[in-house]
C-alpha cells in the first residue's frame, strides 16, 4: 500500500535542469528523476510533431495538449519506481499498471481502466549463431508496456531489443496516420512486435530444419546418424519462450479488433483485425514447432536405442564366436590322466581345425541374420 501512495504522491518541483538521454534533451524542472528514464517526449497535432525549439518534459508536453489539443507521446525505458511515480501521477494511471510496468516480466495482455488501455507486447528477437549447440540462444526476450488515453500514449520498454526509435520516424512520416490519435500508435507498435514474431519464426525454422536433417540424415553404414539430444532439448526450450511471448497475445488483439472500444478509432480498428490475423498464424507455427521438435526428440531417442541394441547384438555375436574355442580350451585344459586323442599325433591339427570351422560357420550365420 505505501508503494501505491508514493505513486499518487504528487512530485516535489526542484530546480531546472537539463539531462541528454537517447539523442534528446528533457527538461526536468518538474521532477528530475523521471527524465532519467524518457528516451524521447513529443506532442503530436493533427499527426505532426509539434516544434517547440526547446526539449519538454512530460509535465510540459500535457500542459502543451491542454492547451493546442493532439497528444503527448512518451516513451521511457526501464524506469524505477521513483522515475515513474511523477507521470504516474500526471497522467492518472492505474497503480496496479504502474506496478506492472516498473516491475516488468509480465505476460502478454490488455487491461482496461477508467480512463485508459494498459497493454503488454513481449518482444522477440532471432539470436545470431554459426551453429546451433547445447548452450545456444535462439531468441531474447524483452517487453514494451503501453498506456493509451485519450490525450496521451506511454510507452515504457524492458531488454535490450525492441526499440521504438524507427517505428515513431515512420509514423512521423505518415501524418495522416498519427493524426487518429494514440491508438494509431498502439496499432503501429502491435504490427511493429508482430512483425518481428513472424521474422523469427522463419529464422527458428532453419534451425529446426537444419536439427532434423542431421537427426535422419545417413550414417557410415546407411542408418540414421541422429545427433546430440541436448541440442535439440536446447532448442525446444527456445520454442517454448517464443510460445509464451506469441500465445497469450492471441485474445487482446482479438478484443482489439472486435469489440469497439472508446480509446480506439473505429477506422484504426479494422486494421487489427490484420495484426490478430498475424497474431494466429505465427502462434500456429510455433505449435507446430513445439510438436515437430517433441517427434525430432523421440525419434532421436529411439535412434540411441536402436544404436544401443545394435551394439549389444554385435557384443553377443563376437562372445558366442568366441565360446567355441573357450569350450574346446576348457575341455582340453582338465587334468585328466585318460583322455581321447591327448596322445593321438593328428589331435592337435583336427581340434584347430574344427574350431575355427565351427567359429566361421556361427559368423556367417549371425552375418546372414543381420547380427553382424
Amino acid at each position: 500500500m505505501s508503494m501505491i501512495r508514493d505513486l499518487r504522491a504528487a512530485v516535489r518541483p526542484s530546480r531546472p535542469a537539463l539531462r541528454q538521454d537517447g539523442g534528446t534533451t528533457y527538461d526536468t524542472t518538474r521532477d528530475p528523476g523521471a527524465a532519467s528514464a524518457v528516451v524521447d517526449c513529443a506532442v503530436y497535432r493533427d499527426g505532426v510533431r509539434i516544434d517547440t525549439h526547446k526539449p519538454l518534459s512530460p509535465h510540459e508536453a500535457m500542459r502543451l495538449v491542454r492547451r493546442e489539443g493532439g497528444f503527448v507521446w512518451i516513451g521511457l525505458h526501464e524506469p524505477t519506481e521513483a522515475e515513474f511515480a511523477g507521470i504516474a501521477s500526471e497522467f492518472g494511471l492505474h497503480p496496479l499498471a504502474v506496478e506492472d510496468a516498473v516491475q516488468a516480466h509480465q505476460r502478454p495482455k490488455l487491461e482496461r481502466y477508467d480512463d485508459s488501455l494498459f497493454t503488454v507486447f513481449k518482444t522477440i528477437h532471432y539470436v545470431e549463431h554459426d551453429r546451433l549447440t547445447a548452450n545456444s540462444e535462439v531468441v531474447e526476450t524483452g517487453e514494451v508496456m503501453c498506456f493509451t488515453g485519450r490525450h496521451f500514449f506511454i510507452t515504457v520498454r524492458h531488454g535490450g531489443q525492441g526499440s521504438l526509435r524507427a517505428l515513431r520516424h515512420r509514423l512521423q512520416d505518415e501524418p495522416e496516420l498519427l493524426a487518429k490519435g494514440p491508438s494509431a500508435v498502439l496499432h503501429a507498435i502491435a504490427d511493429h512486435v508482430v512483425d518481428g514474431y513472424i521474422a523469427v519464426a522463419d529464422a527458428v525454422q532453419d534451425d529446426i530444419d537444419e536439427v532434423e536433417t542431421e537427426v535422419f540424415s545417413p550414417g557410415r553404414k546407411g542408418t540414421p546418424r541422429g545427433t546430440d539430444a541436448s541440442r535439440i532439448y536446447q532448442l525446444k526450450r527456445e520454442v517454448l519462450e517464443f510460445k509464451r511471448a506469441v500465445a497469450p497475445l492471441l485474445r487482446p488483439m482479438q478484443l482489439l479488433s472486435e469489440r469497439p472500444m472508446r480509446l480506439i478509432d473505429p477506422d484504426i480498428q479494422k486494421y487489427f483485425r490484420d495484426v490478430a490475423d498475424h497474431v494466429a498464424r505465427v502462434h500456429e507455427q510455433v505449435v507446430g514447432f513445439d510438436e515437430l521438435l517433441n517427434s525430432i526428440l523421440q525419434a532421436n531417442l529411439a535412434q540411441a536405442s536402436v544404436a544401443q541394441n545394435e551394439d549389444m547384438r554385435k557384443i553377443t555375436a563376437w562372445a558366442a564366436i568366441i565360446a567355441v574355442p573357450t569350450m574346446v580350451c576348457g575341455v582340453y585344459g582338465m587334468n585328466f590322466t585318460y583322455m581321447p586323442e591327448l596322445h593321438w599325433k593328428y589331435g592337435y591339427p583336427v581340434i584347430m581345425t574344427v574350431t575355427v570351422a565351427l567359429c566361421l560357420g556361427i559368423h556367417r550365420t549371425l552375418k546372414r541374420n543381420g547380427w553382424l
